[in-house]
């Protein structure tokens, strides 16, 4: 191939390559614009205070009441007792892969564990209803198995996969040479995976934390079924929650098209979006920091 029929391919790909990322841009501009069209008329009838922060929510009252706060809240902590869960077992489970296993068993493992990530959402949700529910009904003596720990344990299912994945990539990519450095100075393996590896790898972990719970956080089949629909501030880790997506999911089909109801729940969707929006952000930030703090150090 000549240089001018190399160059030309190039420029081709490359505005190929440019169409591909613009086209995408604008399908996700056009998504967020839609969003916020349809949900901001809601708040011509409702302060953005009252929406955040009223208590109720009782949309087809007379007159309706559009407070998310017991929704915000039961997201916020579907989401935190699951990373409470999901974090720690995923990168643990990730430094074992990493570092621990075998060559063969790591070979069965990771596979295995990126399996579980394609499980579909409605195939968790459905585990978490028929069996874990009436488990938790039984053992704990509850009125219903679907509540709050329900939903945070099959999150934190659905998530593990994820963060440890990334996690397991992030470790493993730490050059060797800063191991045999350590080891040489007479460090113990698990000094070495404490002081060394978790450091130069903590970009990528905490990517993959914050990936993990943003997934979580998002999630609606899950939490549609397993959380048990009230639309409630729970007060301890068995009460029934509905969380942002579950309420978005079980009422936008009987909602009256553009009435106030339809708004607020597309509003909602703008403070679940803003959520993960921040996630993402917060994401970006600590990869980037911690990248030029490692490649500093080295």
């Amino acid at each position: 191939m000549t240089g001018a029929n190399r160059g030309s391919t190039e420029k081709i790909m490359r505005r190929f390559f440019f169409g591909v990322a613009t086209a995408s841009i604008a399908l996700l501009t056009m998504i967020m614009v839609f969003l916020f069209t349809e949900g901001m008329p809601i708040f011509e009838q409702v302060s953005v205070g009252d929406f955040i922060f009223g208590k109720y929510w009782y949309p087809t009252s007379d007159p309706p009441d559009f407070g998310i706060f017991a929704l915000i809240v039961a997201s916020l902590a579907v989401t935190g007792v699951s990373a409470a869960m999901a974090i720690p077992l995923g990168v643990m489970t990730a430094i074992y892969l990493a570092e621990l296993a075998s060559r063969r068993v790591a070979g069965i493992l990771k596979p295995a564990v990126e399996l579980l990530a394609a499980l579909p959402s409605v195939v968790i949700g459905f585990f978490g209803m028929v069996l874990v529910a009436p488990f938790l009904q039984r053992v704990f003596d509850m009125p219903t198995g679907l509540n709050l720990f329900n939903a945070s344990l099959m999150l934190a299912f659905m998530s593990i996969p994820t963060i440890c994945s990334i996690s397991e990539d992030a470790i493993y990519s730490v050059p060797n040479a800063l191991r045999e450095g350590s080891l040489a100075l007479g460090a113990t393996q698990w000094e070495t995976i404490i002081r060394v590896v978790l450091p130069a790898s903590i970009s990528g972990i905490a990517t993959a934390v914050i990936l993990g719970m943003s997934r979580a956080i998002g999630e609606t089949m899950v939490v549609l079924m397993v959380a048990g629909g009230a639309a409630m501030v729970p007060g301890s880790l068995f009460d029934p929650v509905r969380p942002m997506p579950a309420s978005i999911a079980a009422e936008m089909a009987e909602a009256p098209f553009r009435g106030d109801h339809y708004y607020a729940l597309f509003a909602t969707g703008i403070v679940l979006f803003l959520f993960t929006l921040f996630f993402n952000i917060v994401a970006d930030f600590i990869a980037h920091r911690y990248r030029q703090v490692g490649e500093a150090s080295l």
